[in-house]
């Protein structure tokens, strides 16, 4: 399943990314102010900050980002870090989320990452099943979050 084509998100496609969110946490796309703008070209500058895309028939329905990490341990390899997996509702169980994830892991096997890592407020054990039966454990590590806002 999937047949999308996954790539990196284009500059010129914040708007639509965001209205994507919707699907994700938001409950409503933020007003294009200065810091949005800023942090955007923060991030698309970002050589180590990849948002992936899987866009069918000119729309992106799937997206997460992959973030590269350097680092000092484990012979000087960075890990990967992955978040904001999310797909539109309407092209949920088609796979487009699984191209995003293997292109991501593509990603960090390029940089020599010797790790990736995601995180997953979802209970639900089908949120749980696609993440293991993507190659990730819950049961190497513990995760701690502590939300300062």
């Amino acid at each position: 399943m999937g047949d999308g084509m996954v790539r990196e998100i284009k500059n010129n496609e914040l708007y639509e990314l965001l209205e994507l969110y919707l699907f994700l946490h938001e409950e409503s796309v933020p007003k294009m102010t200065e810091h949005l703008k800023n942090t955007w070209n923060a991030i698309m500058q970002d050589e180590n900050h990849h948002i992936i895309v899987d866009e069918i028939e000119g729309k992106i329905v799937s997206s997460c980002v992959c973030v590269i990490i350097p680092n000092l341990t484990r012979n000087i390899q960075p890990y990967a870090f992955i978040e904001n997996l999310v797909t539109h509702r309407d092209y949920r169980g088609k796979g487009y989320a699984t191209e995003c994830m293997r292109y991501a892991q593509k990603i960090a096997e390029k940089a020599n990452c010797y790790k990736m890592m995601l995180l997953t407020g979802s209970k639900k054990e089908a949120t749980l099943k696609f993440y293991r039966n993507a190659g990730y454990n819950c049961s190497d590590k513990t995760a701690f979050i502590q939300w300062l806002k």
